[in-house]
């Protein structure tokens, strides 16, 4: 019997061993490998190659693994498989490779707003712009985001000329997409990608609605009397209203894998695109280095090959360093509020009144009264106070809560609106009243249905406490929603918006720019049906409502096709500048703009300030930033020469001799920052080179003010330019000492004048330490 007991003690050992070693076998992950850039943008028979070196890496038992996922063989080079660690390590190794790196998992940064950006330009100013009578060119956008819902009234194709010969792309079949039907004039393509769907047939068709909400922000048709169920009623358009749109269907819900947004960016810059809109990003916590991110390796090959990448800044602010898409070949765009917000008014049962916000299309009266009470009376057993006055799940006791509307304050940053909206509509409750622990509200406003919803700062929200607490029965209802018109000040800082000094470097200024991206009606699938969301009357609708630095980005798309519509041969780097230099800096009160706790915004928050289109077609001068430039900044960025050339389309490019990271702050960008400046060092020198893009070939400029913080001293030689028919160009430096200066950043500007109309400004920031 002993033997049998130690036979069966062995064979168990032996079975543990076994399944331990399955368990230590290296599992295959999906990887990218990049290889630099191609030498004919038509694309080769890459394929082959590509296969070979997988081949030569998976071993022959696990043939089944030798397939690509995707192929670049446009703009770049490289494909995504799946692979060990191990694999990958080696991979790296060949000479031919440039980086290999996890597939990452990005995520969406998820109209009256072109009227507001519009409304002080006079009609004098656009007849001046238009003087010489010109014919506007065709302009594609392409939007790589979850596809687009083609019967939208904003891709409607009426009084939009033929596709121009310019474009290659394709209109691909799906399981719910006719291209026959659903592609035309306007809509001129759209992709999908095979391995992105889950169910056996993909389509290009929109089962979210942030793709067809993005691409009719950026160059959706007229629209007229569009609205929300009713809110903010009024005509619908795009930046640039004849713009063709071409789709990228990259993302689902869940999120967007890198290989899929690297694959549609190369399509796209084959396809013939004149700008790409990516409202995606990498969480600014797990930001890759340059080479090791495919949205910043797409965007340089795409600007390499002369089509602007405009991205959003992120919705991770408002802390500082958390901006991400930071590279100076993107386009990068903060969000901003517009003169328009929405809110509820709450009704106390001594008819005290106080407006909150939200969307909320509150089915309660004005005339009812339903029991009030805070979170933390309503507890469920044995749960701490903190938790249930947050309203975290399973915090609150729902024979409790039933009929009432809950009070819930906003101290844990984890336990977002919509969950506290679940959680309580989830127990029966009435309604929801959440208190921020701001003065004011700072966050956008939330989209609750029909759920009675609204959201109040600390001091109205204080009122309503002491309401509850002095009162034996207390009670209350949420009525709405309401449409608040030019409100002041306008724009503001978006609370969301993700912040300055980019991680990865801070010798760059990001981000470029800001649009509005709060409370943005824009298109929406008709027949798209979102979880735990209770429509007005269980309908759908042709429009949304929606916030985020997502909804910023394709107004910089927007507006960078409209200049180039009406300036074709300007480079995307010259009409980058554009936008950039004419920037506004105050609000519709006449004022310096601001942040959402009412102090005045940096640059680091807004860039060089919220876009003027129509400025931006006559900016005066330009300061362009070259594909050599860019690739000075990676050698100022320590990135080897090999790898350089490797992604370059001039193998024969050389780093200069001396380079170090302060030199990126003299790289001829529309901004200067200066991550380092010492006190004891002496002067800093930076150099800028300008372009003449007026109307007129002779023009001077002279500096009408540097503003400095008191302390930082600035100087520029020379201060006057001059440029003539035979003279485009001109080069001046400035000069910063930080001897006297504030440590930490100090903002201001270099402006220059001509005299007349041109007003061009250059922004700089500066970390003195």
């Amino acid at each position: 019997m002993a033997s049998l007991v130690q036979l069966f003690s062995v064979i168990l050992q032996f079975h543990f061993i076994i399944i331990c070693c399955m368990s230590l076998k290296p599992t295959p992950r999906p990887y990218i490998v990049y290889m630099g850039s191609t030498l004919n943008i038509s694309g080769g028979d890459d394929l082959s190659s590509h296969m070979q070196l997988l081949s030569s890496i998976i071993p022959s038992e696990e043939s089944e693994r030798r397939f690509l996922l995707n192929s670049y063989n446009h703009a770049l080079k490289g494909f995504s498989a799946m692979l060990t660690e191990n694999e990958a390590f080696a991979l790296s190794g060949y000479d031919e490779v440039v980086s290999v790196f996890r597939d990452p998992i990005l995520k969406l940064h998820t109209t009256r707003s072109w009227d507001f950006l519009e409304a002080d330009q006079d009609s004098e100013f656009r007849s001046n712009i238009f003087r010489h009578d010109q014919k506007t060119a065709d302009v594609i956008i392409g939007i790589i985001d979850t596809g687009i819902w083609p019967e939208s009234p904003s891709f409607d194709d009426r009084r939009i000329g033929k596709i121009p010969s310019t474009w290659k792309g394709v209109c691909m079949d799906g399981s719910d997409f006719n291209k026959s039907i659903n592609c035309n004039r306007k809509l001129i393509g759209a992709r999908f990608y095979p391995n992105l769907e889950t169910q056996s047939h993909g389509s290009p068709r929109d089962s979210v609605g942030h793709g067809t909400h993005t691409a009719s922000i950026a160059g959706g048709s007229w629209v007229p009397r569009a609205s929300y169920y009713g809110l903010a009623r009024g005509a619908a358009r795009g930046g640039l209203p004849a713009a063709r749109i071409a789709s990228y269907k990259a993302c689902t819900e869940e999120g967007c894998a890198g290989s899929i947004i690297l694959k549609a960016i190369d399509d796209a810059i084959r396809d013939g695109v004149d700008i790409i809109s990516v409202s995606i990003g990498m969480s600014s916590i797990f930001e890759s280095d340059f080479l090791s991110d495919p949205i910043a390796i797409g965007a340089f090959h795409a600007e390499q090959n002369g089509v602007t990448v405009v991205c959003s800044a992120g919705n991770d602010g408002p802390d500082s360093y958390t901006v991400v898409n930071s590279a100076p070949w993107i386009f990068t765009v903060a969000a901003s509020t517009v003169d328009r917000d929405f809110r509820t008014r709450i009704i106390l049962g001594n008819n005290d009144s106080y407006e909150g916000s939200a969307i909320s299309f509150s089915p309660l009266k004005a005339g009812e009264r339903y029991p009030l009470a805070f979170g933390e009376k309503v507890a469920s057993s044995f749960t701490p106070a903190s938790d249930a006055r947050n309203c975290i799940p399973g915090s609150l006791d729902s024979k409790k809560v039933a009929g009432k509307i809950i009070v819930c304050v906003n101290e844990d940053p984890n336990v977002s609106r919509n969950i506290k909206k679940l959680v309580v509509e989830d127990a029966k409750a009435k309604g929801v009243i959440i208190i921020d622990q701001q003065q004011q509200v700072q966050n956008a406003p939330f989209d609750s249905g029909t759920f009675p919803f609204s959201q109040v700062g600390l001091t109205i929200g204080s009122k309503i406490l002491h309401y509850i607490n002095s009162t034996k029965n207390p009670s209350a209802t949420i009525v709405g929603p309401i449409e608040i018109r030019h409100v002041e000040p306008a724009p503001v800082v978006a609370s969301f918006s993700s912040r300055g000094p980019g991680g990865l470097t801070e010798n760059i200024l990001k981000p470029d720019i800001m649009a509005p991206g709060v409370a943005i009606l824009a298109a929406f699938g008709q027949g798209i049906k979102l979880n735990n969301y209770d429509a007005p009357g269980n309908k759908s609708s042709a429009f949304s409502i929606r916030s985020g630095t997502s909804m910023a980005c394709p107004h910089v798309s927007g507006a960078m096709a409209f200049v180039k519509s009406v300036h074709p041969n300007w480079s995307s780097s010259v009409i980058k500048s554009a936008l950039m230099t004419t920037a506004s800096v105050t609000n519709n009160m006449q004022k310096n703009l601001t942040n959402t706790s009412d102090i005045t915004a940096n640059p680091h928050e807004v860039g060089s300030g919220e876009i003027r289109p129509v400025k931006a077609l006559d900016p005066g001068l330009a300061f362009e930033t070259t594909t050599e430039d860019h690739l000075r900044f990676l050698c100022h960025n320590g990135y080897k020469q090999k790898a350089i050339r490797s992604i370059s389309k001039d193998k024969n490019f050389t780093c200069p001799k001396v380079s170090s990271e302060e030199l990126i702050s003299s790289i001829n960008y529309p901004t200067i920052s200066i991550a380092r400046l010492s006190r004891r060092e002496g002067p800093r020198k930076v150099k800028r080179v300008a372009t003449n893009v007026g109307f007129s070939p002779n023009a001077t400029y002279v500096v009408s003010s540097v503003n400095a913080p008191p302390g930082l001293l600035v100087k520029v030689a020379p201060r006057t330019i001059v440029f003539t028919e035979s003279v485009g160009t001109a080069s001046f430096k400035v000069f910063f000492d930080g001897k006297e200066a504030n440590k930490g950043y100090n903002f201001g500007d270099v402006v220059w004048v001509d005299g007349g109309s041109h007003v061009v400004r250059l922004v700089f920031a500066v970390n003195v330490v």
